[in-house]
């Protein structure tokens, strides 16, 4: 027997889909429904290990975690991780096949993978009650429309209802659904049951006149109105468009259980992956964490960090144009705190031969830490945990560079000297021990009288986060009618909307 399912579609990029996606999984679940998540196609520079040693998209880790299952290659089957403004590398069911241009994998490559998205969604949806998924940018862009695997090319192959969602916050929101509505065809509009209104402010009953036109204009109603709640973003997407010098999640920094805040400035390296690195840093009390570009934004950091990146070379070449590369170095030999993490660690490193990425050959790196990297054609994706500083670690690893650790203290998989630190391991900052004992020995290196807050639980806190979004959910969205579209599919009899998709 087949589970239920719905595919929660956006009216653009950053409508909310994962967060509703998220949020409609935590419901589901704590009403003892046995759910999983789904995402056909996802872009993203921020991706997770699976025990299995699949990579998948960090968002749909995430909401693997709001459904309480562990997260499968099935919920992601294809990963493109942006290299550049007109290539990625593509990652099918969890191992990468290669490079393409965007031209490439739309003229041809992306329609061929249309049975396997189908077969991974069939599976999920033969193992679990439900099965929710999220679409990617909007469903109405007709340029895709032809090789669409991931928005109504899925819902129309599947029989899945689509909710679309609209962000109210940026305006305009009522043209975006019945244009999103208006420009697809008779078939796919079938799908589309109705939508659901994100990010709103006010009384809700000065809306209320608007969706009752809307729903005049296109025979579809509105399944809720969330409103606008700070600091619910999950695990981001995409790593291109993180904003410089911005705070971490919107959040009001906690006050410090010491005398003073210790302050962390990440380097906004181009292509920078797995910036949710951070977070966990952002979580603790006294801790403020911003993204900086410019050598002089180190100046008052107790802690820089290089993070992980999908150019390490371009990354470096960048540090270097901007004075980074310098200032870091001065760091290091006046033994201020550095931490680099998987491309951060190489950049660190005294030199990188690179026949894969960048095809660079021989880089010279920054030379602080005393290792040699080589990047391999085949990606190392792995789930090591180990210890360090007295600890337990877990973390992850995603990356093609080999080191070759020749000196210094050992440190996780990399190494240490002095105050520079060195590893490829993701995630290693969210053991709630070692991120506490980290703390300490950059406090006491910087002359910071911070103190690590003994209780912090980052994992305790996404629960917490999931729980909001489910809530949001449960209190704002009409979940009985939510629960037939689920079991039973979009209404029937659903009206066409002209002009419909271009031929």
């Amino acid at each position: 027997m087949t589970g239920g399912g719905l595919l929660v579609a956006g009216t653009t990029s950053d409508a909310g889909k994962s967060v509703v996606t998220a949020g409609i999984c935590r419901w589901l679940v704590r009403q003892g429904v046995k759910v999983a998540p789904f995402k056909a196609q996802n872009m993203s520079l921020n991706s997770f290990v699976t025990k299995e040693g699949a990579e998948i998209g960090r968002a749909q880790a995430m909401q693997a975690q709001a459904c309480r299952v562990e997260p499968t290659a099935l919920m992601n089957p294809v990963l493109l991780k942006p290299g550049g403004e007109r290539s990625s590398q593509v990652v099918l069911l969890g191992k990468p096949v290669g490079e393409l241009s965007a031209r490439g994998y739309h003229g041809g490559r992306q329609q061929k993978l249309l049975g396997t998205v189908l077969d991974c969604l069939e599976q999920l949806r033969g193992t679990y009650d439900a099965v929710i998924c999220e679409g990617a940018g909007s469903p109405a862009e007709i340029n895709l429309r032809r090789t669409d695997i991931v928005n109504m090319g899925i819902a129309r192959n599947a029989g899945l209802p689509v909710l679309v969602v609209g962000d109210i916050d940026r305006g305009g929101v009522f043209a975006s659904f019945f244009g999103t509505v208006a420009l697809l065809s008779r078939e796919d509009q079938e799908c589309v049951a109705g939508f659901l209104v994100n990010k709103f402010r006010g009384d809700v009953s000065l809306l209320e006149p608007g969706l009752d036109m809307l729903q005049g204009l296109t025979g579809r109603r509105t399944y809720g109105v969330l409103p606008f709640r700070h600091g619910l973003g999950i695990d981001e997407e995409d790593g291109l468009r993180v904003s410089l010098r911005g705070t971490v999640r919107e959040s009001v920094v906690a006050p410090p259980v010491g005398e003073d805040v210790l302050r962390v400035a990440v380097c906004a390296v181009p292509l920078m992956s797995n910036f949710t690195d951070v977070d966990a840093l952002a979580a603790e009390p006294g801790v403020v964490v911003r993204f900086v570009d410019r050598p002089e934004e180190l100046a008052d950091a107790d802690l820089v960090i290089v993070p992980g990146t999908r150019g390490t070379v371009r990354a470096l070449e960048w540090l270097r144009e901007r004075g980074l590369a310098d200032a870091l170095v001065r760091r290091a030999a006046e033994q201020r705190p550095v931490l680099g993490i998987c491309g951060g660690f190489q950049i660190l490193g005294e030199h990188i031969e690179d026949d894969v990425e960048s095809r660079r050959g021989h880089v010279e790196g920054l030379g602080v830490l005393p290792v040699r990297v080589r990047f391999a054609r085949e990606k190392t994706l792995t789930r090591p945990a180990g210890e360090a500083l007295g600890e337990r670690v877990e973390g992850y690893e995603i990356h093609h560079g080999v080191a070759d650790v020749t000196g210094g203290d050992p440190f996780l998989d990399g190494c240490r000297v002095g105050q520079t630190w060195g590893t490829h391991w993701h995630g290693s900052l969210e053991s709630d021990g070692f991120r506490r004992a980290f703390l300490r020995e950059v406090a006491a290196a910087a002359g910071r009288r911070f103190v690590p807050a003994p209780d912090t639980s980052f994992a305790a806190l996404r629960e917490e986060q999931l729980d909001r979004l489910g809530d949001l959910i449960e209190q704002h969205a009409d979940t009985d009618a939510l629960w037939r579209l689920i079991e039973s599919g979009a209404p029937r009899g659903l009206p066409f909307i002209p002009p419909g998709a271009p031929a």
